[in-house]
């Protein structure tokens, strides 16, 4: 009894200084946010005001986004008051069973910036639970031979509080033979034992019934009963001895079920049948009887279940040896279990922060990672990496935290997702690993400018096009998303007036085609140039310019116009010159497809072309057709009545001066000689079409033929010839390849030269 009271002194002191060692438990944890609660707090309790603690005020509360990382939500947070709440019943036993300290440790992550706050909550013990011994009742027997002193264990009772709140103490009922005292295991649990204070006598009393009752700490203390039932035998005068009273064994987690542990041997100095012993387990916790069996005869200790180091890492087994006498002896097995590398890491992605813009800069935190093994020592050390891609790395941030951080810029067009593979690996021999992938999408920025498929555009257009008509079509790419990769198309330059750019062309801001918004007339406009401009939609918007070049070409819509001779008030020309020796094909005119002007041309034979030309130029027009006409038709006969004997005259002169000098030609005198050489076409610019007519009147010929020989645009205009230049040789039917004949008179005259125009 006064072990008994010594003990419930010392519950009484670690009592009053629970709380001062509660304190010193709180200064060595510096970097943890503390609180204390009760257990069998009702659901959504209040805590303490979390964000207060944590310095926040409550406008930051929605941005900062506070959240609890844990295994288990034993605790909520209210994000408008930043209250801590127990989210469900928290039963202490069951989570911390025995231990003396119940502490749940979790870790507050904000956002906005990141951040994490380890948090650790004690849970205090309330004296919920009675004592309760595993029998209502005991059966011993002892026999009358059994000297005093002997002590006889009994099963314990359960108290699952801890502290003050647990079992302290154990109560008999007074009595004649019997008396309590309380023993300890290495594990710290409390046994009663019943100690024989005096000899037996089965034949004055063979029955004895006691009442044992534990009692709690708690205020008002709680406690429980069990009944003894002694009954006393006849002697056997020697019980089972064990050779020590602790065995201890070591164990490695990884043995398979069914593996030899131990024998234990108790020996019985009795022969016959009180010599025989049986062997069992005795006042063993449910975990024992789960993972061990013990043989009744020979005693030996084997696995039943696979054993596990992070369940439990050691095992204290009681082992009774009892002989039919039921005399007994008891000894206590401690196994203890070998730590083996048989957990793999865990990787745990507590948050991910995706998509992520594609131009955040290295070190952008894009996911948190918790690790954590089971395993203790080397083997419980977790080391991380990031397996295959350059552009993350993995930062320890805090105890077991990583941050996924990309180390490089990041590109969307050249790879728009990651898949992100963080390999967890212990420190154990072997060294075990596991991993996860993280799929992390990249989005859209606008860094990339249109880009036009051309450097420069050149089209050709022919004038007379419909209005509205496509002339061209421009085309750029852009390989941003959305918004930030769709082009439109401007004019934004031309050579053009700007006030009349409108006019002629304008451009679809979607396909990028040029439309005309008028004819091209190439005798105005030969050729312009655009600026275009690809502009896309992102915020800022980027863009790129490309020149478009336009040709204008030519038709042949315009048809030729005489300029000379000048044309009459009625429309007709006055006069001009062709040579009698003009032949088939003297310059005249074409095109293609050809095209015509009229105009009448009045050829005079004469020697001098002043004597000839009558003054029309300034004549008066008639007032009466009729008596024009008849005016005219005279004229024109006096005129040929005139040529018609010159050239008579003129003929016979020459034949003859034909004997006595050499022959010469010339159209007003001997000796016709083209400056420009025979069959020799001029060329002409661009845009002129000059003509120019050498007319050649052959004096003997019978009839006189005057051809207009087509000029070939390009050479440079003729000049007017007087048929002086000896280097101008007509064709003759003579044969002959030098000199003309004497007989022959050439007349070539020189025109002004005829323009003609293209529109």
């Amino acid at each position: 009894m006064r072990q008994s009271a010594g003990r419930s002194s010392s519950a009484r002191c670690l009592q009053v200084l629970w709380p001062f060692l509660l304190s010193l438990f709180r200064v060595a944890l510096p970097d943890q946010i503390r609180y204390s609660i009760p257990e069998e707090l009702t659901k959504n309790s209040v805590v303490a005001n979390l964000a207060k603690d944590l310095g926040l005020s409550f406008r930051d509360l929605p941005a900062r986004k506070l959240r609890i990382s844990a295994e288990k939500d034993y605790f909520i947070i209210n994000p408008e008051s930043g209250d801590l709440l127990v989210s469900d019943r928290i039963d202490r036993e069951r989570i911390c069973g025995k231990q003396p300290l119940c502490v749940l440790d979790f870790d507050i992550v904000a956002e906005n910036p990141l951040s994490i706050f380890p948090v650790a909550v004690t849970v205090q013990d309330i004296n919920d639970n009675i004592p309760q011994f595993k029998q209502s009742k005991v059966d011993l027997k002892i026999g009358e031979s059994t000297k005093p002193g002997k002590t006889f264990p009994l099963d314990p009772a359960v108290d699952a509080d801890a502290g003050p709140n647990s079992l302290q103490r154990y109560l008999l009922n007074d009595n004649e033979y019997f008396d309590l005292t309380e023993n300890e295991t290495p594990d710290g649990d409390k046994y009663p034992e019943l100690i024989l204070k005096d000899s037996l006598d089965r034949e004055e009393h063979n029955f004895h019934q006691l009442v044992l009752t534990a009692v709690d700490g708690g205020s008002p203390p709680q406690s429980g009963t069990t009944q003894i039932h002694i009954q006393v035998t006849d002697a056997n005068d020697n019980p089972p001895v064990f050779s020590q009273d602790v065995f201890r064994v070591t164990l490695r987690e990884d043995v398979p079920p069914g593996f030899s542990v131990f024998r234990v041997t108790a020996t019985d100095q009795d022969e016959g049948v009180n010599a025989e012993i049986t062997y069992s387990f005795h006042n063993v916790d449910e975990l024992v009887e789960h993972f061990f069996n013990l043989d009744q005869r020979t005693g030996e200790i084997t696995t039943k279940d696979e054993l596990d180091f992070e369940t439990a890492n050691s095992y204290t087994l009681n082992i009774e040896a009892k002989d039919p006498g039921d005399l007994a002896a008891h000894c206590r097995v401690q196994v203890k279990i070998l730590d083996e590398n048989d957990c793999a890491p865990e990787v745990i992605v507590t948050s991910v922060f995706t998509p992520l813009p594609e131009n955040s800069p290295p070190g952008t935190v894009i996911a948190l990672i918790k690790t954590r093994d089971r395993d203790s020592g080397e083997n419980g050390e977790v080391y991380c990496h990031v397996l295959g891609n350059g552009e993350f790395i993995l930062k320890s941030s805090s105890k077991n935290y990583y941050k996924l951080v990309t180390d490089r810029a990041l590109d969307r067009e050249e790879i728009p997702e990651y898949n992100v593979t963080i390999t967890a690996t212990d420190r154990g021999k072997p060294p075990l690993s596991s991993r996860i992938s993280i799929t992390l999408r990249v989005s859209d920025v606008n860094d990339n400018v249109p880009v036009f498929q051309q450097a420069s555009y050149l089209v050709h257009v022919p004038e007379n096009n419909p209005p509205g008509a496509s002339i061209a079509q421009v085309s750029a790419s852009d390989p941003d998303l959305g918004p930030n990769g769709h082009v439109s198309y401007s004019i934004v330059a031309s050579d053009l007036e700007p006030r009349a750019l409108s006019s002629y062309v304008s451009v679809n801001p979607q396909s990028g085609v040029v439309f005309a918004q008028r004819a091209f007339d190439h005798e105005q406009l030969r050729a312009f140039e655009l600026t275009l401009q690809a502009r896309d939609q992102g915020s800022p918007a980027l863009s790129a310019n490309v020149s478009l070049r336009v040709l204008v070409g030519d038709l042949n819509d315009n048809a030729p116009r005489v300029l000379y001779p000048a044309l009459g008030p009625d429309g007709s020309a006055l006069f001009d010159l062709v040579p009698r020796a003009a032949e088939t094909g003297y310059p005249g005119t074409g095109g293609r497809p050809p095209l015509s002007a009229t105009a009448t041309l009045h050829l005079v034979f004469a020697d001098s072309l002043q004597e000839v030309l009558p003054d029309l130029g300034d004549s008066p027009a008639p007032s009466d057709a009729q008596a024009e006409l008849q005016f005219y038709l005279v004229v024109a006969l006096a005129l040929i009545s005139v040529l018609f004997l010159l050239a008579v005259i003129l003929a016979v002169a020459l034949r003859l001066r034909s004997s006595s000098s050499p022959a010469s030609w010339g159209c007003f005198r001997p000796g016709l000689i083209s400056k420009s050489g025979p069959g020799v076409v001029p060329t002409y610019s661009e845009g002129t079409l000059p003509y120019s007519y050498n007319l050649c009147v052959a004096s003997q010929s019978a009839k006189t033929e005057f051809n207009f020989l087509n000029v070939t645009p390009g050479v440079a205009p003729a000049q007017d010839l007087l048929c002086d230049d000896a280097s101008w040789v007509p064709h003759t039917n003579h044969g002959d390849t030098g000199a003309p004949s004497a007989s022959d008179t050439i007349l070539k005259v020189g025109f002004p030269l005829i323009r003609l125009f293209s529109f």
